[in-house]
């Protein structure tokens, strides 16, 4: 169980096939962000919600050794 855990866990930041492209709104999108977070230690891990083409979206991102943002994950929130 514990390999499994490792081993998928390795398979989603590792593969690049398996990267959530950036869409209107997102942090990323049309290119890196001009500023990087200096203070927050590496592999801290951000929040950004917005809306874009009527739904409202929530994405989590991990700050990288280099200081750039990885999008590692996105949603659809409900509406309310």
């Amino acid at each position: 169980m514990k390999k499994t855990i490792i081993g998928l866990t390795a398979l989603l930041f590792a593969s690049p096939a398996l990267a959530i492209e950036p869409i209107p709104g997102s942090i990323g999108y049309g290119g890196a962000p001009h500023s990087k977070l200096q203070r927050s230690p590496v592999g801290s891990t951000l929040v950004h919600r917005f809306r874009y083409d009527g739904n409202e979206y929530e994405e989590r991102y991990v700050l990288q050794a280099d200081r750039s943002l990885k999008l590692v994950s996105r949603s659809r929130r409900a509406d309310r």
